[in-house]
């Protein structure tokens, strides 16, 4: 209950940085760890089908993203004008700014970080890859809404 400690929130092994100087138009897809320090104009996509550690993003203080992100596991202390989906943990550092909704299954939140949009808890889901079976999607969603 409340004695239990959560544990600091060990991102993957950084394999992309994007630098302070580096401006990317367009949607990012990848795998493992991603720190961004620059601006990113479009998605971020974590594509974690290899069933491997799941991929984490951490945005710093001098990094912006205007668009979409949709990784597992989220450290953000920058500037997002989008909404934020995170399976797993989001931790959203003092200087974190997000512009949008903001859907996780676990949050912590400093003080000084600012959320303009809406907090949306979402019960921890299995990842499942579907392909053409709507009928196994359906039931899917069936237990996923009960």
């Amino acid at each position: 209950m409340i004695n239990k400690k959560l544990k600091k929130l060990k991102m993957p092994k950084i394999s992309t940085m994007i630098g302070r100087s580096t401006t990317i138009v367009g949607d990012i897809k990848f795998v493992g760890g991603l720190h961004i320090d620059g601006c990113i104009k479009g998605n971020i996509i974590a594509n974690d089908d290899d069933g491997g550690e799941l991929s984490g993003v951490t945005l710093s203080d001098w990094g912006e993203i205007e668009g979409e992100i949709r990784v597992p596991n989220i450290i953000i202390n920058g500037t997002v004008n989008g909404d934020v989906y995170a399976a797993g943990r989001i931790e959203l550092a003092e200087r974190a700014r997000i512009t949008g909704d903001v859907y996780y299954y676990l949050l912590e939140m400093a003080i000084g970080a600012e959320v303009n949009g809406n907090l949306v808890h979402k019960e921890e889901a299995p990842i499942l890859a579907l392909e053409n079976n709507s009928e196994t999607a359906t039931e899917i969603e069936k237990v996923a809404d009960s």
